[in-house]
């Protein structure tokens, strides 16, 4: 190339998508807004419960049986501390934002997932909260499409802020969808 060529052209920047490139998996972006902490006590809870005969069982054949059976308590117990653990670290690692255009979900650690469900596609949105669930005051928020695979589903909020938020992702759904 000479000096006195122009340049080539640039190459156009790429489109510019509702969620913008900032929302990644790694953390940066918008405001992301972490579920109700009280959800890694609801999931302890049941993980706990779980292993609750497991322990017992293993605690009564080692008094009555054997005392070799103390070895299997405390595989039960450092088990149920694994457990214990690894909710702590899902349920931190749970987030979403509401953009201009969609609401975003971001779930895992190893394997992450990033959901994206743009407003002009909803359907319905429900909210969810058993026993345990409302003890805690959180609710489930499920986000539902007209295809089963693009919904997105909100564990852990507070059931103040689920019901919130399901009018107003029913009120942009409405609004989006009026202009199509």
């Amino acid at each position: 190339m000479s000096e006195h060529e122009p340049p080539p052209p640039a190459e156009p920047p790429p489109p510019a998508t509702s969620a913008g490139p900032s929302v990644t998996l790694r953390g940066e972006g918008p405001g992301w807004r972490p579920v109700s902490p009280a959800l890694a006590t609801a999931r302890t809870v049941v993980v706990l419960g779980l292993l609750l005969p497991a322990l017992l069982a293993t605690v009564g054949v080692a008094l009555l049986v054997t005392p070799w059976a103390w070895a299997g308590t405390a595989g039960v117990l450092l088990l149920a501390a694994w457990g214990v653990w690894l909710v702590r670290r899902q349920v931190s690692a749970i987030s979403w934002a509401e953009l201009d255009e969609e609401i975003v979900i971001r779930k895992g650690r190893v394997l992450r997932t990033l959901v994206s469900v743009p407003y002009g596609r909803l359907q319905y949105v429900d909210i969810q909260s058993g026993p345990l669930s409302r003890a805690l005051g959180i609710a489930s928020c499920e986000i539902h499409t007209a295809s089963p695979a693009s919904g997105g589903s909100l564990p852990g909020l507070p059931t103040a802020e689920a019901e919130a938020l399901r009018t107003r992702l029913a009120a942009r759904g409405e609004s989006q969808r009026a202009g199509l």
